[in-house]
Parts: structure tokens; C-alpha cells; sequence
């Protein structure tokens, strides 16, 4: 889809309820559910983040989606598909500070360059303690994306056609930081696997994006 036309049409989401955990349980391998619903009744005290998903003109002027694979270190998130963004910190003022401050580190997009269409629903991540807010994004790519080498191993462009296409859409059998060899839902984005959190949030922006485009 043109760039233009898009960003024009996207607005329209800022006046449509959020699908919230309905959209984020179609993504959900079945043990990661029950664990959620079991956590609502209990008071983690989570760690807060913020992303960013970033939406942006290619040189023919279409529409694509930012992802990053990050680096592979001792972590729970090692070497997977996120979205840019990251952990709140002290100076922050609030979590779209967190979510901008960490896109601009880790993609190199200034904050003043990304026009925020609204914010998401939070998202609960039990292995690592985290509530993120995701936030949607469009960036009129002014100038390129320059990956954080320390975090970013690889930026990860994905063309909208291919994010709004049902067929994406499957599931992989994965061993997990909880589970190993489970089934699990997942979006199949430039020959890389985008599961869990992540692919939860792109959940619940598709349905939103199924009623505008």
C-alpha cells in the first residue's frame, strides 16, 4: 500500500476500541494463556517498557514495518524478532518517552521525526517480569535507520502486504524459555519466525489495521 494513503487511513484507528487480549491470545501457544489469566489475580510488581511499532515509506514509496533481530547474548530474549524499544528508565518521563528514547538508540530515528497515532494495549511477559506498552509509529524516512551494533544485530523490514497476509500466519514447533518443543503461533515475516510478545502485539495491530485499510 502507498505510503501516503496509508498514513492517511491509519488515523482512522485512534477512534476504534482496542481489541486488547482477545487479539493477543490468537497468538498465544495455549500454556502462555492460562499463565497469563492466572497472573491477573496476582501482583508481580513488573518492570515497565516501551516500543515502538514503526511504520515507514520504502524508496517505491510503499508501506513497510520496522522489526529488529536482536543480538544473541545470556538472556531470555537472545536472539529474537522484537519491535524497537526497551526498558524504562529514571529520566523517563513516561513510557513514550521510554519507547521513543529507546527507538532513536537502538534504529537511530529521532524522536521529533515519529508521529505518534496512539498508544496499544500493555502486554504481560511472566519469563522476564516485563509490561510493555507498545506504541504505533509513522516515520516519513527522512534519513536511514542506523542499528544500535551493540543490541541490533539486524534491522528487519517487512513490507505491509506481507504483515496483512492471512498466510504469515502459522504455527512452529519451539522450545522456549518456558516450555520445550510446544506449539506456538507465529507470524513468518522475511524468512524469520516473529513469536510471543511481539507477535502478540502485531496481533492486535492487524485486527485494528483490518478495519481501516
Amino acid at each position: 500500500m502507498n505510503y501516503s494513503d496509508f498514513a492517511l487511513q491509519v488515523a482512522k484507528i485512534k477512534k476504534l476500541p482496542l481489541p486488547g487480549t482477545s487479539s493477543h491470545y490468537k497468538m498465544a501457544p495455549q500454556i502462555r494463556i492460562q499463565e497469563l489469566k492466572a497472573m491477573k489475580k496476582k501482583n508481580t510488581n513488573p518492570k515497565k517498557a516501551g516500543v515502538v511499532a514503526l511504520f515507514y515509506p520504502d524508496k517505491e514509496q510503499m508501506t513497510n514495518l520496522l522489526l529488529i533481530l536482536r543480538h544473541t547474548y545470556p538472556g531470555i530474549h537472545s536472539n529474537q524478532i522484537g519491535l524497537p524499544g526497551g526498558k524504562a528508565e529514571k529520566n523517563d518521563n513516561n513510557l513514550l518517552d521510554t519507547a521513543l528514547r529507546e527507538t532513536h538508540e537502538e534504529v537511530g530515528v529521532r524522536p521529533g521525526d515519529i508521529k505518534i497515532i496512539r498508544s496499544l494495549s500493555e502486554i504481560y511477559i511472566p519469563p522476564s517480569n516485563f509490561e510493555v506498552r507498545p506504541y504505533l509509529g509513522l516515520f516519513d524516512k527522512k534519513y536511514p535507520f542506523v542499528k544500535q551494533e551493540d543490541e541490533v544485530e539486524e534491522l528487519v523490514e517487512v513490507p505491509l502486504i506481507d504483515f496483512m497476509d492471512d498466510s504469515k500466519m502459522s504455527t512452529q514447533i519451539l522450545s522456549t524459555s518456558y516450555a520445550d518443543n510446544i506449539e506456538v503461533p507465529a507470524f513468518k515475516l522475511m524468512g524469520y519466525t516473529v513469536w510471543g510478545a511481539t507477535a502478540m502485539m502485531l496481533s492486535e495491530i492487524k485486527e485494528l489495521f483490518k478495519q481501516v485499510l
